[in-house]
C-alpha cells in the first residue's frame, strides 16, 4: 500500500509542478514578448468604459491559462483518481461539480478584482495597505457563510444522527468550554472514496463536519478521537490565528509587491500603475513572493496539527484509537506515509503520517 500511496502521490506532485511551471512561463512569456500590451489594446478597443475594460482584459489574459490547465486539471482531478480507485464521479458529474466551483470563484473573485483596481486607481500609493484590508474583511465574510452558503453547493448536509458519537462529542465540548454549534454529516461519498472530517465556519456559523466515508468505515471511538483533534483545532483558536497571521502575510506580500513593480514598472515603460498590463506584473510577482510565503504558511498550518494531535491524544476517551484512526484515512485516502522532507516543507500542510504516528506513540507511552 505504501509503494501505491507514494506511486499516487508523486503523479499529483508531478503534474501539478508541470502545470505551476508551465503556467509561470506562460504569464512571462504574455509579459516579456508584448503580448499583454496587445492584449490591453484590444480591450480598450472593444469597450471604453475602464472596467469593462478590465474585465475584457483579464478574460483574453486568462483564456490560454484556462486553455493550458484543462488538460492537467482533468487528469489529475477525473482520470488519476479513477485510475487508483479513489473516485465516484461520473465524467459528466466531475464536469458539473467544476464547472460550479468555476461560477462560485467569479460570484467571488469578479468584486475583488473591480475593488483592487479601483485602488490602484484610485489609491496609487497605498493600494497594497486598502487591499490588504479588503482582504481581512473578506476572509472573515467567507469563514462566516462558507459551511452555510458555499459548501451546500456542492454537497448536501444534514446534523449527525447518532446518539452515541454526540454524546461523545459533547463529553468534549464541555471539557473544551464551547458549546457545540453544529455536528453534519455530508455526502462526500458522492465524489470520492477518501474520507476526511473538517472545523469550519466562525462564530454562530461554526460547524464541524464529516465525510458519510469517515462515518461509515470508522468506529465510534475513531470518529470520536478525530473529533478531539477538530476540537484541539478550537481550543487553540486556530481559525483565529489563521486569519490573523494570513492577513499579516498578505500585508507584507502586497507591500513587497508595490516595492518590485516599480522598476519593472520602469523596465516595461508603463507610466501609471492603473494601466491594464501591471496586472500580469503583479501576478508575476505574487507568483515567486508566493514561493516563500507558501512554505512559511505550511509550516505554520504543520504546527497547528501537531498541536491538535496532541490535544486528541491527551482528551480522547480511549486515545490509542486516534493512532488507529490516523493509520485507516492515510491507507484510505492513499497518502504517502512518508514524504521527502523538502517535498513537505514546501507542499504539506500537515505533518506527515509517519511523523503524526511517531507522535501518537511518544504521547501514548508517556
Amino acid at each position: 500500500m505504501d509503494n501505491k500511496a507514494k506511486k499516487y502521490e508523486r503523479i499529483k506532485l508531478i503534474f501539478s509542478l508541470t502545470e505551476s511551471i508551465l503556467s509561470f512561463l506562460l504569464l512571462a512569456s504574455l509579459i516579456f514578448s508584448g503580448a499583454a500590451r496587445w492584449l490591453s489594446e484590444i480591450s480598450q478597443l472593444m469597450v471604453s468604459n475602464s472596467y469593462l475594460q478590465l474585465l475584457v482584459f483579464v478574460f483574453l489574459l486568462g483564456l490560454p491559462f484556462f486553455i493550458l490547465g484543462a488538460p492537467f486539471s482533468w487528469y489529475s482531478g477525473f482520470r488519476l483518481e479513477h485510475k487508483y480507485g479513489l473516485s465516484n464521479q461520473t465524467f459528466g458529474a466531475w464536469l458539473w461539480e467544476n464547472t460550479k466551483a468555476l461560477m462560485v470563484g467569479l460570484v467571488l473573485g469578479l468584486p475583488l478584482l473591480l475593488i483592487f483596481y479601483a485602488l490602484l486607481r484610485h489609491q496609487p500609493q497605498t493600494w497594497w495597505f486598502w487591499l490588504g484590508t479588503v482582504l481581512f474583511f473578506f476572509s472573515v465574510i467567507i469563514g462566516r457563510i462558507a459551511a452555510q452558503v458555499i459548501f451546500p453547493l456542492f454537497y448536501k448536509f444534514e446534523p449527525l444522527d447518532h446518539p452515541e458519537l454526540l454524546s461523545r462529542m459533547n463529553r468534549l465540548a464541555d471539557l473544551a468550554g464551547f458549546r457545540l454549534q453544529g455536528i453534519y454529516r455530508f455526502d462526500m461519498s458522492k465524489t470520492t472514496k477518501k474520507a476526511n472530517a473538517a472545523l469550519t465556519g466562525l462564530g454562530k456559523s461554526r460547524r464541524i463536519i464529516f465525510g458519510d466515508t469517515l462515518l461509515d468505515n470508522f468506529s465510534p471511538v475513531e470518529i470520536e478521537a478525530i473529533f478531539a483533534h477538530e476540537v484541539g483545532h478550537v481550543h487553540h483558536r486556530h481559525l483565529l490565528t489563521g486569519i490573523i497571521t494570513g492577513t499579516v502575510a498578505a500585508y507584507l506580500q502586497l507591500y513587497l509587491a508595490d516595492r518590485f513593480l516599480q522598476p519593472l514598472m520602469r523596465w516595461q515603460e508603463i507610466g501609471t500603475i492603473s494601466d491594464l498590463t501591471v496586472l500580469p506584473l503583479l501576478a508575476l510577482i505574487l507568483t515567486l513572493t508566493g514561493l516563500v510565503f507558501g512554505p512559511l504558511t505550511n509550516a505554520l498550518s504543520r504546527f497547528h496539527e501537531r498541536q491538535a494531535d496532541r490535544y486528541a491524544l491527551k482528551n480522547a476517551e480511549v486515545p490509542a484509537s486516534f493512532k488507529t484512526a490516523l493509520e485507516k484515512l492515510a491507507e484510505q485516502n492513499l497518502s504517502d506515509p512518508d514524504p521527502h522532507p523538502l517535498i513537505e516543507w514546501f507542499f504539506h500542510s500537515h505533518p506527515s503520517i509517519k511523523k503524526r504516528l511517531r507522535l501518537a506513540e511518544q504521547q501514548l507511552q508517556s
